[in-house]
This record gives structure tokens, sequence and C-alpha cells, in this order.
């Protein structure tokens, strides 16, 4: 048969038939054509997967990120302490004890009837009974602390040193380990959020379209949300708030990548430390363990059902939901998630009608309790000496000399006395509203204890107990009698004492050629007076005269050499305090009263670890101002203040201890000033308006009463000390209304301290008829 050739072949081709070949290049082509977008299309997805895990690497990956933390002074239980069982918890919590009926691991705690159990943290670990007694009109004490093992007395118990904040521009937030977060707390957010998280892939696809149903058709009072838990982590942290389809889509894309960098637990720790739970303040509140500390003043392993359900309510709206500024709407939403839990089978009926009954229970000064103002300060202080070392990413931990039990101490004093100052203020045209600082220090060392700037932080983060600096007032009394008493020193002279007599009478003094005519508080005069009578009185023109006599330019040089506040010009004023100090600068300057005449700075910072590695830092350098005799005697006459004197308002709330003060107020009543002290314990109260206005209250009515509850809560049970005598003073008894040794008839004695040789040798004849 003959073979025909291909050009034969495609002639005898019937028409409009495609060859085999022909239409395998033709689907070739098609393939080709169609594969390049989708090969494009792989390539693009692959290229976003890649940068996406680079990104959420980046941001999120390897260990926690490190952020600059500061920490209080550790705290000490020991028995004969005053404190309460409450008090004790407080700090327990701060710290990071969890509650439990039975104890058994180290950090953990039970409470009883006058009886708590703790088991310590740390290579001396152990089981320790605290036991509590009271009696009558005395405070709780620690009875004992007893080895619950061995049986055995323990003489001391330090707690770890309490975090007060990590540090974090605009932010309150406190990392902590998802093991460490109770059940309940955990299952009430996955309950309200995303039920279905340990299920899905990264986006719920059922729960979406669930979500879109139920809001369209359904019955429940509250919107349903679609966006899974990982979601709102790349929503929140990678994604802009827009609201578009393709930032929708971006945000699904990117949880895809996220559930496929982390596990399920590590996305849910990392969503449960950062998601916001509203603005407290300046700070916005990130994560629930630091909502826990806000809201409930108390470690999140505490938290009762009905707080956790609080705590995840607030998650879909932070602001509308805050239970401090809608607690209504907080507390409906609270019942929403308790229902949502019921519904998960997290919790039984049961449960749930239990925590829908329970009160909010918020802790309102829990921001303040954290001591924000001294935060402000340490930060502050940390950047001018070590700058950029507290820049968010670095592992620094920052130790502190604050007791946060004084500082809770404080906080409540300064409210409760702020309220009586607005009481007292009612009726009065005033703009605004009043403010206070408080600062207390160990004047031993010059430790700073407590530190209040104001009266609420979430209103105003102005710290008055640094910041603000006004006249001193009468506050300033006490040096202008030390300059005198160092003078007669140097001059080897006998006068004055504090039993010298000065007449207390309305008088002129020349200012330069200008007439000066001040007076006493409230035009009161006394006559014929001791100087420790004048100053327990704090009367002005017997001040102006010892200045006078002194010298105003020796009364001027000694508050240089104490250095702090503005310069004090040698005028007769300057006997009144008129120039300028901050409570802060106050306290620093009466720390000399407690240390024979030498000026401890204070101090705020203990040590830096950095890296791992430990930074101690001390505190400047101590400066002589004044003798140790010169000054007791001062000392001893502020004594007066408290029991006879504008400070024995003291007593009559309570406060038992031996103790010298001052109480200060400005001849215009813009300033109200306490000052007082025990050899452990000295403290600085202010009370004004920013805008210097007249608070038109003296010392002794509106600072007296916060430093007296302050000092009474703060030493209570504490042993009476008396302050240390040093050589070259003696004792006489004397008559206060003659400044004579007092004779048999007097009717009243004063056991008055004098620099040996200078005591009176005349007796009192006075009293004799």
């Amino acid at each position: 048969m003959a073979t025909r050739s291909p050009a034969t072949r495609r002639a005898g081709r019937p028409p409009g038939k495609t060859s085999p070949d022909a239409r395998r290049r033709f689907w070739r082509r098609v393939l080709l054509i169609a594969a390049a977008p989708l090969a494009l299309a792989l390539i693009f997805v692959v290229y976003l997967w890649t940068t996406y895990s680079a990104q959420i690497d980046a941001r999120l990956g390897g260990e926690q990120r490190a952020i600059p933390r500061i920490f209080g002074r550790p705290f000490e239980l020991r028995p004969g302490q005053g404190l309460t069982p409450s008090q004790l918890e407080q700090r327990l919590n701060d710290v990071g004890y969890a509650s439990r009926t039975t104890v058994e691991r180290p950090g953990e705690y039970s409470v009883g009837s006058s009886v708590m159990v703790l088991r310590s943290r740390g290579q001396d670990a152990m089981a320790v009974r605290v036991e509590f007694s009271s009696s009558k009109g005395a405070p709780p004490v620690i009875a004992k602390l007893v080895n619950q093992d061995t049986g055995k007395a323990v003489p001391q118990v330090t707690l770890e040193a309490p975090m007060l904040t990590a540090i974090a521009t605009g932010e309150k937030r406190r990392y902590t380990p998802l093991a460490t977060i109770p059940a309940r707390m955990r299952e009430a957010v996955l309950a309200i959020e995303d039920r279905r998280f340990y299920d899905h892939p990264g986006v719920d696809v059922i729960r979406s379209a669930g979500a879109v149903f139920t809001n369209v058709f359904g019955d429940k009072e509250y919107l349903v949300g679609g966006s899974t838990l990982t979601q709102q982590i790349v929503k929140n942290t990678f994604l802009t708030p827009e609201k578009t389809m393709r930032r929708k889509l971006q945000e699904q894309f990117m949880s895809l990548v996220l559930e496929s960098r982390f596990s399920k637990d590590q996305i849910f720790e990392l969503y449960l430390n950062d998601v916001v739970l509203g603005q407290r303040g300046p700070f916005a509140i990130h994560g629930v363990a630091e909502a826990a500390r806000i809201f409930f003043g108390k470690d999140v392993k505490n938290v009762t059902l009905a707080e956790a359900a609080t705590i995840a309510g607030v998650i879909q709206s932070p602001s509308r939901l805050s239970p401090f500024r809608n607690p209504e709407r907080a507390l409906e939403r609270r019942n929403v998630v308790l229902n949502a839990m019921v519904e998960s089978g997290y919790i039984t009926e049961a449960d749930a009608g239990a925590g829908r009954t329970a009160p909010l229970g918020l802790a309102t000064r829990a921001l303040e309790n954290e001591a924000p103002y001294f935060v402000d300060y340490i930060s502050r202080l940390v950047d001018e000496r070590y700058a950029g070392l507290l820049e968010t990413g670095a592992a620094v931990d920052v130790f502190t000399t604050i007791d946060l039990h004084l500082q809770r101490i404080a906080q409540e004093a300064v409210a409760e006395g702020i309220a009586q100052v607005d009481k007292q203020l009612a009726g009065r045209k005033r703009k605004g509203q009043a403010q206070a600082a408080l600062v207390a220090v160990d004047p031993r060392t010059g430790e700073i204890l407590a530190m209040v700037g104001g009266r609420a932080y979430n209103q105003s983060q102005y710290n008055r107990a640094v910041t603000t600096r006004r006249q001193p007032g009468s506050v300033f009394k006490p040096f202008v009698y030390l300059a005198a008493f160092e003078r007669m020193v140097a001059e080897g002279g006998a006068e004055p004492t504090p039993a010298t007599m000065v007449m207390d009478e309305p008088t002129i003094f020349m200012d330069g050629e200008t007439p000066y005519e001040p007076g006493n508080y409230q035009n009161e005069y006394d006559g014929l007076i001791t100087l420790r009578t004048a100053l327990a009185k704090s009367r002005n023109i017997v001040a102006i005269k010892v200045a006078e006599q002194t010298g105003y330019d020796q009364v001027a040089a000694l508050w240089k050499k104490i250095g702090v506040g503005t310069p004090a010009k040698p005028y007769p004023s300057i006997a009144l305090g008129v120039f300028e100090a901050s409570p802060l600068e106050i306290a620093t300057a009466f720390t000399l009263f407690s240390n024979g005449g030498t000026v401890r700075p204070v101090r705020a910072l203990t040590r830096i670890v950095e890296d791992g590695k430990t930074r101690q830092v001390t505190g400047g350098p101590s400066r002589t101002a004044a003798r140790a005799d010169t000054t007791y005697l001062v000392t001893n006459m502020m004594r007066a203040v408290m029991n006879e004197g504008t400070g024995a308002g003291a007593r009559n709330q309570g406060f038992r201890l031996d103790a010298a003060g001052k109480s200060g107020t400005t001849n215009d009543l813009r300033d109200a000033w306490f000052v007082g002290f025990t050899p452990d314990l000295l403290t600085v109260v202010w009370v004004g308006f920013d805008d210097n206005q007249p608070i038109g209250l003296g010392g002794s009515q509106a600072a007296l009463p916060i430093w007296s509850q302050f000092m009474r809560n703060g030493l209570a049970a504490h042993p009476n000390k008396g302050f240390t005598v040093p050589a070259g003073i003696v004792f006489a008894d004397i008559d206060p209304t003659t400044g004579q040794l007092a004779g048999p008839f007097c009717p009243k004695t004063v056991r008055e301290a004098f620099l040996e040789g200078t005591e009176p040798w005349m007796s009192c004849e006075h009293h004799r008829d």
C-alpha cells in the first residue's frame, strides 16, 4: 500500500477537524495562561506568609519582652508588730501569694480565725503560722510567728520585694504566665470571647457566620462578635483600626500565620497579658493581672468567679463597660459572662446564681495604692542619673525604699483628711479642690517610706510632694531657735535658753527703713513667755525677736548650710518662713533633729539590677549643719508642740508615742503644714490649693489630722522610744511662768533641757505667797 505524504494527509483531512497535536498545543497554552496567575498568587501568598511570619516573630517571638520594673522594699513580719489580718492579706497579695483552703506550696496562704498560715518562697521556704492578738482599745498585733513544721518560734519572716509597676509609656501591665492565671479567669474569657479557641486554626468560620445570623435574627440583649482571640491580637498589635474588607482579610490571613508560629497556650497567654481593659488616670490597663490589681486590689490568683466575669466582660468595650464609670453596665455584662460560662459548661447554674448576687466590690483607690506619684519620682530620678536606662525593652529592675504598708496607710490618711478639709471649706467660695501632699521618711537614713503627691492620681499627676514649692511659714521657726542657740555657743554666752523669757506683744520691726508690723495668728498674745512656750504656741512676735537678736544673716546662713529650698533672705520675715520649699525638702531639713545636727539627704533608690548585674545605689553625702546639743534643745522644745501646743490635737486623735513636731501656717493662710517625727519616722504634710489661693485654715486644722492618722496607724503597737540625749545636756525643773528653777510652791513645772552651765540658778519666788 502506497504511503501518503504529510501534505497529502493534510489535504485529505476533513474540513473543521484539528489534529491531536494542535489540540495538545492549545491546551498547553491554556494551562500556561491559567497557571501564570495561580503561580503569581502562590508566590504572593508565600511572600505574605514569609513577611507576616517575620513581623510576628520580631514583635512577639522569643521570650516575654523585657520591661523595666520598679519594686518596693520587702515587708517584714515580727512578733509584736501592729498589723491586722486584712493588712497582712494585702501584703501577701502585693507579692502574688494565692489564697488557698490548705497551704501546700510556696507562695500560698490561708486565713483562719485570728490565725493565718503562709508558706514563704525562696531557699528558706517554710510554712509559718501567724497568730494575732488584740486587747480592748488596742490595735491588733502579731502575737507569734511559728514554724508550722517544727513548732518552733520564728523571730522574723521577710516577704519578697513587691512590684509596684512595669514601666511602659502610658500603660499599666504586669506579665503573668498562663499557668498562674486561675481557671475561672481563663474560662470567663474563653466563654465570652472565643469558645472554640482551642478548636479553630485562628479564624472561626462557623462562629463568624453564627455571629452574623445571631446579630440579625437573634434575640440576644448584646451583640455577638466574630473575631477570635488570635484575630484580636493581630488587630490590636499589627493593624490599623480601619473597618474595610481589605483589613479584615489581612487580619484573618495574619491570624492563620500567627497560629502556625505559636501554640494555642502561647497565644492565649499573649492575649491575657495584652488585652486592653480600660483607662485609669493616664494609664491604659493591659492584661487581666493588672486589671485584677486596679479593679479589685488583689492578685489575679485570688479573684472570685464574679470578679473574673467582670474583668472578662469589660473586654468588649472597655470604656462603655468600665466598672468605675458605668457600674450598672458592668454588672449587666458580668452576668452575661456568667451565663456564657454556664452555656459553655464551665460552671453550674448555681455557681452563676451566686456570682450574680455578688457586689462589684471595686477597690476605688487601688491605683493610688501602687504609689504612682513615687513611681513617677523614681522614673525621673533614674532618668536623670542613668539616662536611657528605663527605655522600653531594657531588662532592668529598680529596687526602692518605699514601704507599701505605710504607703497604703498614707493614702488612706490623705483621702480621709482631705475629705474633712472639703467639709470645712463647704460654703466658702473657692475655685477647684484643695490638694494635699505627704512625705514620710526614716529620719536616721533619709529613706523615703511613703509619698502621696495629691488627692487623686487619676485626676492629677502633678506631684505636690516633690514639685510644689510653697512658703513653709511657721514650720521654719525651729531653725530660728536653733540658729540662736548655735550663736550663743559660738560666742560663749549663756543666753538664750529654752527657758529665756521674751515679751509677746504687738511689735513693729524695721526692715531696712521700712516698718514691718506682723502679728500672731488670730492676734493672740501671751505677754512674757518662755521660748519653749512661744514655739509650742507658734508665736510670731517672739520668733522674730529671737531672729533679730541672733542676726537675720545668721538665720539665713543656717538655712544655707542645710542646703534645701530657695535661699532665705536676711529680713525680719525670714523668721516666718517667707521663702519656698517643697514637702520633700522640708523633710530633708528636719532630718537634722534626729541626727544630732546632721542632714540626711532623702533617698529613694537602693539598687538596680540590669541584665543580672547588681548596682548598689547609695545616698548623697550627709551635711553637718549644727551641733548635737543645740539641736537636741530644739527637739525637746518641739515635744511641747505635741503635748501642749499647736500639735496637741494629735493626742486627742489617739497618737500616744513620744514625738516632736511643728505646725505651719503662712500669714495669708495660703498654706497649711504639719511636720512631726519620732526617732523612727518623720512625716511632712502640706495642704493648700494649686493656684495659691488661700486655704483659710491653719496647719493644726488642715494638715495635723492627716499627720495624726498616718502616724497613729503607721506606728500601731510600736514601742515608745525616747530621743537620744547627747553629751553636754542637763535637765532642770522650771517654772514656765518665770523661766526660773521651780520652787515647792510652783503649781506647774516643766522638765527643761539646757546646755551644761546655762541652766538657771535662781529659784522662783513668784508663787511663794
